[in-house]
């Protein structure tokens, strides 16, 4: 059987454990860093490594030797909060877009902060109206793709991002009047991220956009307490309800179209 080859852009929190679960699955990986100390990790993992910064590595063979034979590239890294941000994402992901194929497959890990809030649930085909600057930039660089690629291109747009070393417990502990304490949460489990990604190739779910998010939406102090208790951290402490400003993340159409079963569907258990 062809060994089926995957180019992740990207090694970080979320791309190298994605790397080690397709090269479980005998794909041969490439995957790119940022940084020459962490070339060793990622091939004592097993993982063909490249070492580039977007928008300012000016080196066409190595994009070019990045991307090659890959049937797959995943698109997987969160623009950087700095002054203009928006500006600054587009150009990184311009700098690679020459190199990549014209029968790629390409799977762009987005995020939900592309929403507004809209005190209700929301799907995939909002009219988004992204209100911080890191939402703005990563939904402009869906539409540079999209326009670039096509059908070829599926999105996901993942929810806070929560497992492992990324402990909730410490996002909010010490914290004092911490605003909207009665509004729902969007968080998705490491191990789910992968699972969606997983879920996307087997069935070739391509043109797409996805929701990955949790089940369940817990009260966000609720969970922050809880996990701050399990921290052995102080809890937050919240103001008392006023107007409240959310969004709910659907995942029914990851359920739906991709067959999935969230791992963790209700991150309370990850807290109590």
């Amino acid at each position: 059987m062809k060994t089926k080859k995957i180019s992740i852009l990207g090694c970080g929190w979320l791309g190298l454990p994605l790397a080690k679960h397709f090269i479980a699955q005998n794909y041969t990986v490439k995957g790119s860093t940022t940084s020459v100390e962490k070339v060793a990790t990622l091939e004592a993992a097993g993982i063909q490594s490249y070492v580039f910064k977007l928008g300012t590595t000016h080196d066409d063979e190595v994009y070019a030797n990045f991307l090659a034979e890959s049937e797959i590239v995943i698109i997987n890294f969160p623009p950087k909060r700095i002054p203009n941000i928006i500006d600054i994402y587009q150009e990184q992901v311009n700098s690679i877009l020459p190199f990549i194929g014209e029968t790629q497959k390409v799977i762009f890990v987005s995020s939900t902060s592309v929403y507004q809030n809209t005190n209700d649930w929301v799907t995939e085909d909002l009219d988004n109206q992204p209100e911080k600057e890191s939402g703005k930039a990563v939904l402009a660089v869906e539409n540079i793709l999209k326009s670039h690629i096509g059908n070829r291109l599926t999105i996901l747009r993942l929810s806070g991002l929560i497992g492992y070393d990324r402990v909730p417990g410490r996002f909010l502990a010490n914290k004092k009047e911490v605003a909207n304490g009665k509004a729902p949460i969007n968080v998705i489990h490491q191990d789910d991220c992968i699972g969606l990604i997983d879920a996307i190739i087997s069935k070739e779910a391509w043109g797409e956009i996805f929701n990955g998010c949790a089940d369940e939406h817990p009260l966000r102090e609720t969970f922050y307490i809880l996990a701050a208790k399990k921290a052995k951290l102080t809890p937050p402490q919240f103001k008392a309800a006023t107007t409240v400003a959310f969004k709910k993340i659907s995942n029914n159409k990851s359920k739906v179209m991709l067959d999935y079963t969230y791992k963790y569907a209700d991150p309370l258990i990850l807290v109590q």
